[in-house]
């Protein structure tokens, strides 16, 4: 749920607001480097109440004004997207001097096109939440994924991931240039899990959308967090949600049970199991992708998505990480895993601000 303006703007201290807009500030300068190649001169950072506007570049006094409320109740993505708004027109403006058009013009929107940033007025990611008829067929489909009979519910869920599969390919061979967005999924966290790290995995690899962690900001704390961001087009943005919402809370229960069961107390045996969890649930979605590919459905990727994918983020550092997967916990959650079917159970996402049903209600 959005707060009013006075209450966010109660919840953020001077000395919050202050750390706040250092961040932007630390934001506008990678941002100037990667994707201005440093063109722009640092402006002065304003936080407004001002109603109507998200944001607004000011070339008379040089100062770009961000709404204060962007900061508890969008998410920091966002205020990202708003901030890289601003600095399109400040480098229309200042850099090439174009001034005879109106503010959304020809030009601006080639600034933004090049660059990957949303052109339009609020400067706000997209947030298209298609419910087309494919999003209605895979919902019936995970519908019927809640039988209690095994076999029922394992054939319904590989039925929806077949669907969105041939959705994709067919989607690809219209030749047609979709629509793409992106969404932060969960709450910024200063710690990346290993089982958040295999769940972003699973996302790229089986549910067609580009996965990124991405460095925020967590005004209320005052510190610097990270954030899992997928990209891709409305309708699977909106199934990704849905499966990292599923599959994150039903790995807590399933833990849940596990610890009730056999008493533990460990933390370590919570990060293992719901590791595990995660590993055993992508081995049973590589078995169903190699009877697709049996059948000849084979994704082989979209490279408008990438484009997009590597226009928002033309810098990309990889790392690895040691896996956790000798200890019963890992064992346990990973036979979990492997039984885990997704159906209809979860209804909203685990996003701090309120995210609507994911999928449309059942009929």
């Amino acid at each position: 749920m959005k707060r009013s303006p006075e209450v966010s703007a109660s919840v953020l201290t001077l000395e919050l607001e202050r750390l706040s807009l250092r961040a932007v500030r630390r934001v506008y300068e990678d941002l100037n480097a990667s994707l201005f190649k440093e063109r722009l001169r640092v402006p002065a950072f304003e936080l407004s109440d001002a109603e109507g506007r998200l944001g607004r570049w000011s070339g008379d006094d040089r100062t770009l004004e961000l709404r204060r409320t962007l900061l508890v109740d969008h998410g920091w993505g966002v205020l990202v997207e708003v901030l890289k708004h601003e600095m399109a027109h400040q480098f229309v403006d200042e850099v090439l001097g174009v001034r005879d058009e109106p503010q959304h013009g020809p030009v601006f929107r080639e600034v933004c096109e090049e660059r990957g940033i949303d052109a339009r007025a609020a400067g706000a990611p997209a947030a298209d939440r298609a419910r087309d008829h494919v999003l209605e067929r895979i919902a019936k489909l995970l519908a019927l994924a809640e039988s209690p009979n095994e076999h029922e519910a394992q054939a319904a869920m590989s039925a929806a991931q077949r669907l969105m599969l041939k959705h994709n390919i067919d989607s690809l061979l219209d030749g047609k240039k979709p629509a793409y967005g992106f969404r932060h999924l969960g709450a910024p966290s200063g710690r990346v899990e290993e089982s958040e790290r295999l769940l972003a995995g699973i996302l790229g690899d089986h549910f067609f959308v580009q996965v990124i962690w991405v460095p925020v900001w967590r005004p209320l704390e005052g510190k610097r967090g990270s954030a899992l961001e997928v990209c891709g087009t409305p309708d699977n943005l909106e199934l990704a949600e849905y499966v990292y919402a599923f599959v994150t809370r039903t790995a807590d229960r399933l833990w849940e049970e596990y610890r009730r069961e056999r008493a533990v107390r460990r933390r370590s045996d919570r990060a293992r199991f719901r590791a595990g969890v995660m590993s055993g649930f992508r081995e049973r979605l590589e078995r169903d992708r190699k009877r697709n590919g049996a059948e000849g459905l084979v994704w082989k990727g979209d490279a408008d998505l990438h484009g997009f994918f590597r226009r928002r983020h033309p810098h990309i550092r990889f790392t690895r990480h040691a896996a956790h997967t000798g200890s019963e916990a890992y064992s346990r959650g990973r036979d979990e895993g492997r039984k885990l079917v997704l159906h209809r159970g979860v209804h909203s996402g685990p996003s701090a601000h309120g995210a609507p049903r994911l999928l449309p209600p059942k009929r």
